[in-house]
């Protein structure tokens, strides 16, 4: 490839045939060259075998002398298309420039490869091409109707001694530019414009040839698009020595202008406002120059905005070309002359309002007795807009019955008064709202409460349906003129301004109901004055000194003001010191007192004492607690909690206030014995499957006790870390009757507890495992029996905790399995060497049998 590789010069492949008096142009181009990338040509020129320089594109000097006239005017000149492109263009050529044309590229290559010039023949035939129109001199200006139908003329004929043909295109101009309508190009196909296609395919433009060498361009159903002026362009080609088609010349003819009538249907009358039970008058003005035999058909229709569609819109009336209307009650239509169409439409209505406008066709016989649509046309729409017959009237809100305290009832009364000017087709319907009333300038909207429709169904609106669904507020109609609204039970929150409006509705022909007006209603302001609840609760100790063992009793005593008729429910709590495990947040809840005096127990959950408090109604104001059989551990400080409730809606109670009283305390001064709790173990460690055995031991200070006057309740718990970072779990507990409680356990080791001593608890882990491992503790709850035989519960003690640690005997987890793996690979050794002694003495033994090899002498190299 490297080898065939060289410049290459280009023109195109000869005899170029062009006509006399036209412009020619040439091209060549260079490609596959070294160098610069733009390249530089010479053009010379020969009639027989010398050669004449015409241009070129670097040397000024380079025309010969015959040729520097017409290169100064323009006429011949190079156009430089690309870098390694140029066009040689001829202005008016004659047969004096018939020749070879050759193009040539100066070097700028390495070394020479290639062809540095191209040679092309170029052949001047004569003109003969001729264009013309019609000789009528009525076919330049055509002046017509729409929807009628031309036809135009042009004739084309070429006697060109070359074998040519002709591409013929009709043109239109509309403004400043020539438009394609339809083309017989030079290879016998019809060739529609963009903008003629659809009509093409239809038949309504067609292009036909004739005798003489004539086109004829047939348009039918013309329209205003089709008027202007008309021209016949006729090209001629000739197909070169590269089988690809040429233009060698083009003339064109003007044949005729042509202008349309266009026809337009108007309504005569502008936007219009009507008042209900008017008549609505409209003429459909057809406006058209056509004076041959036609008839109109004419549709009205109606709808709600002007940007609808002829399918979406309300065909009103028609009349058809015969003059046939179609059937309506309340609209007429009639013909008032050729051209002229009125509509009628009686007693108008709300709803007749909207856009009209009017359809119609133009109908033209033909013939054969049939009738053909020509053109077809919709008006603009007209505006009608029908005012509805407003009644006039007032309302007027008052309040029956205002509320001076909360929960008292609300009634409003919306009334209708001085009523004019109503017939029997309006109804009236009303809308309650609601607006806040606030201090500052913030602008409040009003909310609505409840509205009506035309058939007075009831809407409800976001703030009071679920107060109307429980029958709190009411909607009603009092008398035929007045609806009222009552609020059972009314509360801070319904305080505001209240007002309504009355709607009056009015029938239409179709027995559909449509709002006509709107009055509102001035305002009522809903408002009494309240003062802030206040209530006051006293405790009080009903007996000074007291022991463990002894009843403990208080009394609550409530006073409250601004609060209508109220009820008191109770609630007893007692602070707790921190120490007491049973609850770490220090406040009980012990028992309540409701206003309905229920009493139920909250948080008390000692099973032994279930009946062990009390608490009473002793007056409307005053309550009673009792707790029996005190225990040190019931040591805190007592409160009541009283909430004031007031009467709601519907018999419901409404928390009004809530109050705390002043502390009870309860502090027991007793000088007994200090319990002290620790936990010992002999051996900590043990491996797996051993015994563990843990001792809980219980040592007491101060006052000696008989062991007869103390018992214990032990609980042993278990955190499975090193670190204190777990949760404890429960193991195993003992309580005081000696009632062993255990834990669901997981592994296979088992747990028991005991008592030992008065004062030594001892748990044991049968069959320790891994999980058994980590800190053990006991938590002891003393019990301790009083001079009055009751026993009284001690703080709970917790022990310092203790870790046990389990291990894995590995001599003994690995003696049996070892044992075993020997004595296997022992048996398999032996097994496979008795196997391989018995099959290669009996089972692979062979009989080999050697060959008898002969002695012989080997032969010297001399006798080979």
């Amino acid at each position: 490839l490297a080898f065939c590789r060289g410049r290459v010069v280009r023109v195109p492949k000869g005899p170029l045939i062009r006509v006399i008096g036209t412009e020619v142009v040439i091209p060549c181009s260079v490609s596959d060259y070294d160098g610069p990338s733009e390249q530089n040509f010479d053009w010379e020129f020969s009639r027989d075998s010398n050669f004449v320089r015409i241009v070129s594109t670097w040397d000024s000097t380079f025309t010969s002398e015959e040729y520097q006239k017409r290169v100064g005017q323009g006429d011949i000149k190079l156009r430089r298309s690309s870098n390694d492109a140029v066009e040689l263009v001829i202005r008016n050529i004659q047969p004096t420039d018939q020749g070879r044309y050759k193009c040539s590229t100066p070097s700028t290559d390495a070394t020479v490869q290639g062809n540095y010039d191209a040679e092309v023949q170029v052949k001047v035939i004569s003109d003969g091409l001729s264009v013309s129109g019609s000789k009528a001199r009525s076919s330049t200006s055509l002046r017509l109707s729409e929807g009628d139908s031309f036809k135009l003329r042009c004739s084309a004929i070429t006697t060109s001694p070359e074998h040519t043909h002709l591409h013929v295109t009709w043109q239109i101009k509309s403004g400043l530019s020539w438009r394609d309508i339809l083309s017989l190009t030079h290879e016998g196909k019809f060739q529609p414009g963009p903008d003629y296609e659809e009509r093409y395919r239809n038949g309504d433009i067609r292009l036909d040839t004739g005798a003489n060498d004539t086109y004829r361009l047939s348009v039918s159903q013309a329209s205003s698009v089709d008027g202007g002026a008309y021209r016949c362009l006729v090209s001629e080609w000739v197909r070169g020595a590269d089988s690809s088609w040429q233009k060698i010349q083009e003339k064109s003819v003007e044949i005729a202008n042509v202008a349309i009538q266009r026809t337009d249907v108007v309504i005569s009358t502008s936007n219009m406002s009507l008042t209900e039970r008017d008549s609505l008058d409209l003429t459909c003005n057809i406006t058209t120059d056509r004076s041959g035999v036609f008839e109109a058909e004419v549709m009205w229709y109606f709808s709600a905005s002007p940007d609808e569609t002829l399918s979406d819109a309300q065909v009103l009336l028609s009349m058809d070309r015969d003059s046939v209307v179609s059937d309506s009650t309340l609209i007429s239509l009639s013909r008032v002359d050729r051209n002229s169409y009125h509509l009628l439409v009686r007693d108008v209505d709300v709803e007749d309002s909207g856009y009209y406008f009017c359809q119609a066709a133009v109908w033209v016989p033909l013939h054969n007795g049939s009738w053909h649509k020509v053109v077809e046309r919709t008006s603009a729409p007209v505006s009608v807009v029908v005012t509805a017959l407003e009644p006039d009237y007032e309302v007027f809100l008052n309040a029956s019955k205002t509320p001076k305290f909360s929960d008292d009832p609300t009634e409003l009364n919306c009334r209708i008064i001085n009523a004019q000017d109503t017939e029997a087709n309006i109804r009236f319907t009303v809308s309650w709202y609601y607006r806040q009333r606030l201090r500052s300038d913030d602008v409040v909207t009003e909310e609505l409460l409840a509205t009506m429709d035309a058939d007075w169904t009831l809407q409800l609106g976001d703030r009071s349906r679920e107060r109307t669904q429980n029958g709190e507020i009411i909607f009603f109609k009092k008398a035929v003129d007045t609806f009222s609204l009552r609020i059972q039970w009314t509360s801070e929150n319904d305080r505001g301004d209240y007002f309504c409006v009355i709607s009056a509705w009015s029938r239409h022909r179709n027995n559909s109901w449509v709002k006509n007006k709107d009055v509102t209603s001035a305002s009522i302001n809903i408002f009494w004055a309240t003062q802030d609840y206040t209530l006051t609760v006293e405790a009080v100790k009903l007996k000074p000194f007291f022991v463990a063992g002894h009843t403990f009793e208080m009394t609550c005593k409530v006073s409250s003001k601004n609060i209508k008729t109220p009820r008191y429910s109770v609630l007893i709590t007692a602070e707790k010191p921190l120490t007491d495990q049973s609850n770490p947040n220090g406040t009980t809840r012990i028992i309540s007192l409701n206003q309905d005096s229920v009493v139920r127990l909250e948080d008390w959950t000692d099973q032994t004492r279930v009946d062990g408090v009390v608490l009473e109604k002793v007056q409307e104001n005053e309550f009673r607690y009792r707790m029996y059989q005190t225990q040190i551990s019931d040591a805190g400080l007592y409160r009541c909690v009283v909430t004031a409730w007031s009467p709601g809606g519907g018999g419901m109670w409404r928390e009004a206030v809530n109050g705390l009283s002043n502390p009870i305390q309860i502090d027991f001064q007793t000088s007994g014995p200090v319990f002290n709790v620790s936990v010992h173990s002999d051996n900590p460690t043990v491996y797996q499957g051993e015994l563990a055995d843990l001792l809980c031991i219980v040592t007491t200070e101060g006052m000696a006790l008989e062991p007869d006057d103390m018992s214990f309740d032990v609980s042993w718990f278990a955190v499975r870390s090193f670190a204190l970072d777990r949760e404890p779990v429960l193991l195993a507990s003992l309580d005081r009757r000696g009632i062993v409680t255990q834990s669901r356990r997981n592994g296979s080791s088992d747990l028991s507890l005991e008592r030992i001593s008065p004062l030594e608890f001892r748990l044991r882990v049968h069959g320790c495992e891994d999980h058994d491992f980590g800190n053990h503790y006991c938590v002891v709850t003393p019990w301790v029996r009083s001079a009055t035989g009751v026993w009284q519960r001690e703080p709970d003690v917790k022990a310092k905790p203790i870790f046990l640690s389990v291990k894995m005997d590995v001599l003994n987890a690995f003696k049996y399995p070892l044992l075993i793996g020997f004595g296997l690979a022992t048996v398999i050794g032996l097994l496979s060497c008795l196997i391989g002694y018995c099959s290669s003495r009996w089972c692979c033994k062979k009989e080999v049998q050697e060959t008898r090899r002969e002695r012989r002498r080997l032969m010297s190299m001399e006798m080979d």
